[in-house]
């Protein structure tokens, strides 16, 4: 069970870079910058794949799926708050929608999914107590590249668009390359 689940894990990062990497496109192609609660969503789920990462490295813990929950509780309660800051009618909401709802809604139910698939595998990975690690294979290390290189690029447009100070509500474009 505990191969399972790891590959399970595998899955799930490949699923939260995939996010990232939509997100990070989005911003690029259709010049739609992130605001500063999406920016803490992305950190969310970085903090999410993290977890999901330190489980393919280091072996399957209790505590690698805290932080993923942990993450995930986070990343739920910001994309609920902006969920509920565009939910009165009329309300175009913020960016462009996708396959009919906002990116900020996708991110509700991906963490939302996050919980659940940790509760899951919580209880499919622990029937058998063999937490040793394993072998980090050829396809975990491609995945933990994607998500690494991922989660460097969006730390990097974060600084390049709030700089070293906070990201205020009027702070749309990249200030570091241009005034």
């Amino acid at each position: 069970m505990v191969y399972m689940v790891r590959r399970l894990d595998a899955l799930a990062l490949l699923g939260l870079s995939a996010v990232l990497w939509a997100a990070f496109i989005i911003e690029l192609y259709e010049h739609q910058l992130p605001c500063p609660i999406c920016l803490l969503q992305r950190v969310a789920f970085t903090m999410a794949g993290l977890g999901l990462l330190m489980n393919l490295r280091f072996g399957v813990r209790p505590a690698h799926y805290g932080i993923v929950i942990l993450s995930s509780i986070a990343g739920l309660a910001a994309a609920g708050r902006q969920v509920l800051l565009h939910i009165l009618p009329n309300n175009p909401g913020f960016g462009e929608p996708f396959l009919g709802l906002h990116l900020y809604t996708w991110a509700a139910v991906a963490f939302f999914g996050l919980l659940t698939y940790c509760g899951v595998a919580m209880m499919l990975g622990f029937l058998r107590r063999n937490l040793s690690p394993r072998r980090f294979t050829f396809p975990e290390k491609f995945i933990a590249v994607l998500f690494l290189t991922i989660a460097m690029a969006n730390l990097a447009s974060t600084l390049l668009e709030c700089g070293l100070g906070p990201c205020t509500r009027g702070s749309f474009g990249y200030h570091w390359l241009w005034p």
